[in-house]
């Protein structure tokens, strides 16, 4: 689906330009684990280079919310209710997926903080019903491709990336079966993103040295 922003028209799936659109490269995955991505309005305004709706198209079995504090949101609660929760923060107490599985009891959901890491902390410490949620965490065997981004820290991965790591890691203990060639296909919009945004740079360079 198409809507206009503006003076210029915007795919409302993937929420960027026409002209960038990334959703035929998408390969969706189908999951037993429900994600939940939680992102932040700031993230909402990068439409250039923001992973969140991509992670989103990408997962079937997932739902995204932007906000900031969480904590009375209904559906967001009735996930809480209904699955084992955990989420994807890397703290002193966290399931380090790649040394331990997760125990599963019953549905599993798993929710994403889609936002620089100040923001993270801030949707954190406000939403008090994820306060009891479990941990995760995993430890990166590869640093991000996101090559027209600076990552304040080596090993720190995107959106989607950080994602396609936890997939990868619930293969290894079964707690998922997907087929490699679907790993392998999982980050085509991501790449294909990179791509054209450094296609526009090198295109810009170009112009500003032939008006030199």
């Amino acid at each position: 689906m198409q809507t206009m922003f503006g003076d210029r028209a915007k795919c409302y799936s993937c929420y960027r330009p026409k002209s960038s659109c990334m959703c035929e490269h998408i390969r969706a995955i189908d999951t037993k684990t429900k994600f939940v991505i939680l992102m932040h309005p700031k993230e909402f305004k990068k439409t250039k280079n923001g992973t969140g709706h991509l992670t989103h198209l990408s997962l079937p079995n997932s739902e995204l919310f932007m906000g900031i504090d969480f904590t009375h949101h209904k559906r967001i609660n009735e996930i809480l209710e209904s699955h084992q929760c955990y989420i994807l923060y890397p703290s002193r107490e966290a399931i380090n997926l790649s040394r331990e599985p997760l125990h599963v009891k019953k549905n599993i959901a798993i929710f994403i903080i889609d936002s620089t890491w100040a923001c993270a902390l801030k949707m954190m410490r406000l939403s008090t019903n994820l306060h009891g949620l479990s941990h995760i965490s995993f430890e990166p065997t590869k640093r991000s491709e996101f090559k027209i981004k600076e990552q304040p820290l080596d090993y720190c991965l995107s959106t989607i990336e950080s994602t396609l790591s936890v997939l990868e890691l619930l293969n290894t203990w079964e707690i998922e079966r997907i087929e490699q060639r679907q790993f392998n296909a999982f980050l085509n919009p991501f790449h294909t993103m990179i791509a054209y945004q450094l296609t526009c740079l090198k295109k810009n360079i170009t112009r500003v040295k032939i008006k030199q």
